[in-house]
C-alpha cells in the first residue's frame, strides 16, 4: 500500500522544469511544438535540456494537464478545457473551437467507457482560404 501512495506522489510532483513549462504552456494562446517551448523556457532555466522538455512534456500530457496535439508536427496546449482543435492544411495553424465540442460528455458504450476525447477539423483558415 505504501508503495502505490509513493508512485502516486511522484507522478503529481512538479520539478522547477516542469513547472516552468506547465506555466509556459498556460501563458500562450499558441500551441508551440517542443522547439519553441524549449527556447522559451530556456529564458528562465538556461540548463534546461532538450531531452528534460521532451520527457517533462510527455509525463504533463499522461498527468492531464496539457494536450498533445499529433499531426505533422506534435504541439502542446495548456487548456485542458473541453474544446476542439481546427488545423489548417495549408500554414498549419491551429485555432481552439469552444461550443458544442464541450457538449460531449465522457460516456459508456458497447465498447467500453470513453473517458476523455480529442476532435480534430481540418481545411484553410480565413487567412488561407
Amino acid at each position: 500500500m505504501q508503495k502505490d501512495k509513493i508512485k502516486s506522489e511522484k507522478k503529481q510532483r512538479l520539478t522547477n522544469q516542469k513547472l516552468a513549462i506547465l506555466l509556459y504552456l498556460k501563458s500562450v494562446k499558441s500551441h508551440p511544438p517542443v522547439e519553441i517551448i524549449y527556447q522559451e523556457v530556456k529564458k528562465s532555466l538556461p540548463r534546461i535540456s532538450m531531452a528534460t522538455v521532451y520527457r517533462n512534456l510527455k509525463d504533463l500530457a499522461k498527468q492531464g494537464l496539457i494536450q498533445e496535439i499529433s499531426d505533422k508536427t506534435t504541439r502542446y496546449d495548456g487548456d485542458i478545457s473541453s474544446h476542439a482543435h481546427f488545423i489548417c492544411e495549408k500554414c498549419d495553424c491551429i485555432i481552439d473551437i469552444f461550443g458544442r465540442c464541450s457538449l460531449i460528455k465522457p460516456l459508456k458504450t458497447k465498447v467500453g467507457k470513453i473517458k476523455k476525447h480529442q476532435i480534430y477539423f481540418y481545411g484553410l483558415c480565413k487567412k488561407c482560404f
